[in-house]
């Protein structure tokens, strides 16, 4: 049977460093729901277009969002995800607290 590996800071409940380019710094959370709660509560606020709040939304509040987004994380050691503002792309980026920033 495979199981799954926890990565410290994710699903044990650990802090995690969540940051939106240009808009907001790096803050972090005890917590990935709060985590993911605050950055929807950012991003709404954002002039995106319908179909990127769409995407936001569904990916940061639907059910399980904590543990889709922690599966990733698990995956790929943190989350880089791109939307378009003002001309070019921004980062919203979610990452265990232990992990460096990205470069």
């Amino acid at each position: 049977m495979i199981r799954k590996r926890k990565a410290v800071g994710v699903s044990d409940g650990g802090p995690v460093v969540v940051e939106i380019e240009d808009v907001c710094g790096p803050a972090t959370f005890e917590r990935l729901p709060d985590a993911l709660s605050a950055l929807w509560g950012s991003l709404r606020l954002l002039p995106l277009g319908a179909v990127q709040a769409d995407a936001f939304r569904y990916f940061l509040t639907r059910p399980q969002a904590a543990d889709h987004v922690a599966e990733f994380i698990r995956r790929d050691g943190r989350i880089d995800l791109a939307f378009a503002m003002d001309g070019r792309s921004h980062y919203v980026r979610i990452r265990p607290a232990d992990k460096a920033e990205p470069n």
